[in-house]
């Protein structure tokens, strides 16, 4: 199985399966002397962690990171950084009467294809316990980053249900289990979700993530894109099936005079009057707060029953049982911030290897 590294200046490879004794990763490409202990990149993986509400699965993992490489004397010395995250909680038991049977909208169908075999405990690599090393990793990214950059991220719409942007309020992403900005949709979310998880379904979700305080000139024109890499970083996160960059699709439906983001002097500096452009042009960044949005398809673990084929080539039905998420997406929203603080320090030292 080959492509399980990101990134070009700043990389990271993650190894490690859903049931197995440990996942982890190797971060190469950190600077040296830059301070690093697992305390800086604990409280991302808390986030991120499981079983936190009755909305996220109920798996219950520590995510205890440990940094085994690359760190002496609390400083990174340049070398790879090698961290480690046990696995504590494994019931592939779970899975035994679904191992011959492929979950419709999951990887098993397409493994089992490619490869020939497939771990069906718990998904293996396709599983999202994957992500968490993406988040451990995005801990050091943002440790590479200039302090002025900031990156947030929020759940913006489950299934039909959108938040309100005239009561986005970012401190309210902290004060419910859905890292939602909009109190009142957060509340509604929470009946709205009760009901998919007794009905024995799941639902998406769509995740915003801003980065601001990133400086002018990250990326490069054509096949060095920043919005490219940020598209192929969100469009790697597990379950995910689009992303856009600023106004994105709805771009489509304006006038050139209304996407135009029309430009001012600021005393000695240029300002924007608008950023439908996600602050990036011509794969640049703009000195505007940088925007993306990703979609998050349904769990496909579900109890419904739904049609599928086995190992074998029989027509039957499967309802998986276990300890899933109803909307896999809540959780997205550290890894969406991880992925993009990942891409923003690689197109940082980019940046300032050709100064």
């Amino acid at each position: 199985m080959t492509a399980n590294t990101f990134g070009t200046l700043f990389s990271f490879t993650t190894w490690g399966e859903s049931h197995g004794p440990a996942i982890g990763c190797v971060v190469d490409g950190a600077p040296a002397r830059i301070p690093l202990a697992e305390a800086d990149i604990q409280p991302w993986l808390d986030k991120r962690r499981t079983a936190q509400s009755r909305y996220t699965t109920q798996r219950k993992e520590s995510d205890r990171v440990e940094i085994l490489s690359g760190v002496f004397e609390g400083a990174t010395t340049g070398a790879p950084i090698s961290l480690l995250i046990h696995n504590e909680d494994q019931k592939s038991k779970d899975y035994g009467d679904i191992k011959d049977k492929f979950r419709p909208g999951h990887a098993d169908y397409t493994y089992w294809a490619k490869y020939g075999v497939r771990d069906w405990r718990g998904g293996g690599r396709a599983s999202a316990r994957e992500t968490a090393m993406r988040v451990a990793a995005g801990a050091i990214a943002r440790k590479i980053l200039p302090p002025a950059v900031s990156i947030r991220g929020a759940l913006v719409q489950m299934g039909p249900h959108r938040v309100d942007r005239g009561r986005w309020e970012w401190a309210e992403v902290e004060n419910n289990p859905f890292w939602c900005p909009d109190a009142g949709a957060a509340a509604a979310w929470e009946e709205y979700l009760d009901g998919v998880r007794k009905d024995g379904s799941s639902v998406g979700a769509v995740i915003e993530v801003v980065a601001e305080g990133v400086p002018v000139g990250l990326g490069a024109p054509i096949y060095g894109k920043l919005d490219a890499d940020i598209a192929s970083a969100l469009m790697s996160i597990n379950a995910v099936k689009g992303v856009e960059i600023g106004d994105g699709f709805a771009a489509a439906a304006l006038r050139g005079e209304e996407n135009a983001d029309r430009m001012r002097m600021g005393g000695d500096e240029i300002t924007f009057l608008s950023n439908h452009a996600g602050g990036i042009l011509g794969g640049i960044s703009s000195g505007q707060p940088i925007v993306a949005r990703f979609a998050v398809k349904p769990t496909s673990s579900i109890l419904t029953p739904v049609e599928t084929v086995d190992i074998h080539g029989q027509d039957t039905t499967i309802s998986t049982r276990g300890r899933h998420d109803p909307c896999v997406g809540i959780r997205a929203v550290p890894v969406g911030e991880a992925m993009l603080a990942i891409v923003l320090a690689d197109h940082w030292l980019r940046f300032r290897a050709y100064l």
